[in-house]
């Protein structure tokens, strides 16, 4: 405590003594301020490219949708080689992948050709293009994992197929959808011949969704495992 004292009555008698040590505060300052201003700098240059980087996907997503316009109609008339490849003229969905991949219209058009491949017994195209699609609504996205689901039942991978139909049926579960899901897992854990596990399952469609269509089925189904095991 003496000696800042001391420090403080140099300062005041010693003109020199407080001419230096302003100097070292002013250099102190202006060196600080030069980081902070490009602190400041860096942070604004992020922040304007981020909201410049989300325009142009966005406006990149406008064009998108419309280049995919022809192989949706493709899709729906059933031409699938077409939508997915395009004509020629118009593009189809593995070029909006390739060519929008970071917009909402390349994530969809994942979802179409894996659609497509499924149709096609393209089983582990199906998964890849299903797998790298994702949406956050009630239904498109538990559809995608079902789908992902049926893509392994065919090449009967059972376990990898009730892993999906699970992950299906608890997304956002609703009673139009998800006994629909819970069937086709109980129907995967039968092949894996997990009894208690599809039986379970059964028992969650007839106490939860009892008034959805598939209820009398998985009682029938139920009764069954329980009559065999």
């Amino acid at each position: 405590m003496a000696k800042k004292k001391e420090e403080s009555k140099d300062l005041l008698e010693n003109p020199e003594a407080l001419q230096e040590k302003l100097e070292g505060m002013e250099n102190w300052a202006e060196k600080n301020l030069k980081v902070l201003a490009i602190g400041v700098g860096l942070v604004t240059l992020i922040v304007g490219g981020f909201f410049a980087f989300k325009q142009y996907v966005k406006q990149q997503d406008v064009v998108a949708q419309k280049d995919m316009f022809q192989a949706i109609h493709y899709f729906e008339a059933d031409s699938l080689n077409l939508a997915l490849n395009g004509d020629g003229n118009n593009l189809g969905f593995l070029q909006i992948i390739d060519d929008y991949s970071l917009t909402d219209a390349g994530n969809l058009a994942n979802y179409y050709a894996g659609v497509i491949y499924l149709k096609q017994g393209k089983f582990p195209l199906a998964i890849f293009h299903l797998e790298d699609f994702s949406a956050n609504d009630l239904l498109v996205q538990a559809r995608a994992y079902s789908l992902i689901g049926d893509a392994y039942m065919e090449q009967k991978k059972y376990d990898e197929a009730a892993r999906y139909y699970d992950k299906a049926s608890g997304y956002k579960p609703n009673k139009e959808f998800t006994p629909t899901y819970l069937m086709k897992a109980a129907l995967a854990y039968e092949k894996l011949n997990d009894i208690e596990k599809a039986k379970a399952v059964y028992q969650t469609i007839i106490d939860t969704y009892f008034d959805s269509s598939e209820v009398q089925n998985a009682k029938k189904y139920k009764a069954k495992l329980e009559v065999n095991s």
